[in-house]
C-alpha cells in the first residue's frame, strides 16, 4: 500500500441518555467492539489484509505495523482505541480455510468510561476537519448510501449549527433510519433449527471416543464443538443482533466483524499500555438447572460448580495453559487463587482473571498480535496437550471452524487491543442462513448427554437474540 493513512479524532459530547455503543448499531454491516457502555463501533472499509496458516497473526501484525509507522495521527485524546484502529477476526486453526482478516474502516465511534471521540480515516489526499467526521458520521448512522448530506441535514433540523454540520450530542442520540414494514415484505416461510456438520448422536459419539482417549492417557482435555444452522425465511437483522446481545449480556463482549456476530465471556488477551489481562473460563452450569432448588440460585452455582472436582480440574487446565504461554512475555503475573462465579443470562461458569505486566524484549514491549501468536489456542478452547487435542479436534469434529473459538477484536496504532474468544456467536452465511457454534471442555469425567445438553445452554444467547426460542 503507497498512500498514507491520516487519522482525525475528535471528542463527542456523551448524551446519557443515547444507551451508549448500542445506539450506533443500526447497519448490518458495522464493526463492533462492546461492553457495558464502553467500546468502538465501526463503519464502512478503507483497506482490509487476509492471510490463512500457521502465520497468519505475524503476517496482519507486520501488515499492521507498516500501515501505522507513517501514518500522519491527530489525536488529542490518545486513549486506547483513539486514532488508527483496525477491528479483526482470525481462523481457529492454522488448517482453516477461513481467511482471517483485518479491516480498516472509515470512520470509528468509541466510548471509554463516560468519554466519547469520533475518528476519521483516509488514505486519499483530502481535508480531515472536525464538520467532516461529523457529517460522514451521520451519512453511515443514516444506513442509505450516498445520502450523507441529507443525513446530516436532518440531524441539526432540531437545533444543530446548520445543515453538514451536525452536533456530536444530536449524533450520540440518533437512532438510526426510520423504517416500516409490511405485511407484503413479511416471508411466509417457518424458521428452521437443524444439526450441521454432524447428528446430536454422532456428536455424542465423538464425546465417547474423546473421553477414551483421555483414559489412554495420551491427553488431559479436549474440547469438541458442535455446530446448528438457523433459517430464517424473513431475514437475519444483524444490526438487531447486536443490539439484543449488548444489551442483555452486558458482562460479555459483543463482537461483529464481517458477518460474524456474538457476545463472548472470554478474554484472551487486553493490551493497555504494558499491561496485558485475560479472563479464563472452564466450567459450566446451566441456570435452568437451578429452578425448583432449595436455596438461592449463586448458592446452588457455588455448590454444584465450584464443588465439583471435575470442573475444577477442567478450569485449572485452562488457567495453567494461559499463565504457561505468558510467562515468557511478563515481569510479573498474578491471578485468582480461587475462580470466582460469572454469573451470565444463560450459564454461570467458573472464571479466573489474570493480569500481567509486559516485558521489554529485545528493545519492544510484545503487541498483542504477538501475544495472540503465542496463546492461541489456550486448553479453554482446544486442550492439552495443545498439538494432540488439535489433531483429534479435527478428527472427530468433522467440520472447520471457521473463526469460531478463534480470536477476534480490535488493535490500535499504539499497541493496544483486546482480543477476545469467538464464543456464544454465529456466522450469518446469507440473508436468511445463519451457522451458530458451541463447544465443551471433554474431561475424564465427562457425560455425553451432559455434554449435550450444556452445547444448547450455550447456543442460547444466539437463537434468543434471533427470535428462536429452544
Amino acid at each position: 500500500m503507497t498512500s498514507t493513512l491520516r487519522t482525525l479524532t475528535v471528542p463527542l459530547d456523551v448524551d446519557s441518555s443515547s444507551g451508549g455503543l448500542p445506539s450506533f448499531l443500526v447497519r448490518d454491516d458495522v464493526l463492533c467492539w462492546s461492553r457495558r457502555e464502553n467500546g468502538l463501533v465501526g463503519f464502512g472499509e478503507l483497506a482490509r489484509f487476509t492471510a490463512s496458516g500457521p502465520d497468519r497473526f505475524l503476517e496482519a501484525d507486520i501488515w499492521w505495523r507498516h500501515l501505522v509507522i507513517e501514518a500522519d495521527v491527530t489525536d488529542p485524546l490518545e486513549l486506547p482505541g483513539t486514532g488508527p484502529v483496525a477491528f479483526g477476526s482470525f481462523a481457529f486453526s492454522k488448517t482453516s480455510d477461513f481467511e482471517s482478516r483485518l479491516i480498516l474502516p472509515e470512520i470509528v465511534v468509541g466510548i471509554r468510561d463516560g468519554q466519547a471521540w469520533l475518528t476519521q480515516l483516509t488514505l486519499d489526499d483530502v481535508e480531515l476537519t472536525e464538520a467532516g467526521a461529523l457529517a460522514t458520521l451521520a451519512g453511515w448512522l443514516s444506513g442509505e448510501s450516498g445520502t450523507r448530506e441529507s443525513a446530516a441535514g436532518e440531524l441539526t433540523a432540531a437545533g444543530g449549527s446548520g445543515v453538514g454540520h451536525p452536533t456530536s450530542s444530536q449524533l450520540l442520540s440518533f437512532s438510526g433510519p426510520k423504517t416500516t414494514t409490511t405485511a407484503s415484505q413479511l416471508g411466509d416461510g417457518k424458521v428452521t433449527l437443524e444439526s450441521g456438520s454432524l447428528s446430536e448422536a454422532a456428536w455424542k459419539q465423538a464425546v465417547a471416543e474423546g473421553v477414551a482417549k483421555i483414559r489412554t492417557g495420551k491427553l488431559e482435555k479436549l474440547v469438541l464443538a458442535r455446530d446448528v444452522v438457523a433459517t430464517l425465511p424473513d431475514g437475519v437483522n444483524a444490526a438487531k443482533v447486536l443490539q439484543q446481545l449488548a444489551s442483555r449480556y452486558r458482562e460479555c463482549w459483543t463482537y461483529g466483524v464481517d458477518g460474524l456476530v456474538g457476545a463472548t465471556p472470554e478474554m484472551l488477551i487486553q493490551v493497555e499500555g504494558r499491561t496485558a489481562q485475560a479472563r479464563v473460563l472452564a466450567g459450566t452450569l446451566d441456570r435452568r438447572d437451578a429452578e425448583g432448588v432449595d436455596g438461592s440460585p449463586m448458592e446452588y452455582a457455588e455448590r454444584v460448580l465450584a464443588g465439583s472436582e471435575k470442573q475444577r480440574h477442567e478450569h485449572e487446565i485452562a488457567i495453567q495453559s494461559l499463565t504457561t504461554q505468558l510467562a515468557p512475555f511478563s515481569e510479573a503475573m498474578n491471578a485468582h487463587s480461587e475462580p470466582f462465579i460469572l454469573e451470565l443470562p444463560n450459564v454461570w461458569h467458573l472464571a479466573s482473571d489474570v493480569k500481567a505486566e509486559l516485558a521489554d524484549i529485545e528493545g519492544h514491549v510484545p503487541t498483542c498480535l504477538a501475544l495472540i501468536n503465542a496463546l492461541h489456542p489456550t486448553a479453554a478452547v482446544c486442550g492439552t496437550p495443545t498439538l494432540v487435542a488439535g489433531e483429534l479436534i479435527r478428527e472427530l469434529e468433522h467440520m472447520d471452524r471457521g473463526p469460531y473459538a478463534g480470536p477476534v477484536g480490535w488493535l490500535d496504532a499504539a499497541g493496544n487491543g483486546e482480543w477476545g474468544i469467538a464464543l456464544r456467536g454465529a456466522i450469518i452465511e446469507s440473508p436468511t442462513t445463519v451457522r451458530l457454534y458451541a463447544g465443551c471442555g471433554i474431561v475424564e469425567g465427562s457425560v455425553p448427554d451432559a455434554e449435550l445438553a450444556e452445547t444448547w445452554a450455550k447456543f442460547r444467547p444466539m437463537l434468543e437474540s434471533l427470535g428462536i426460542s429452544n
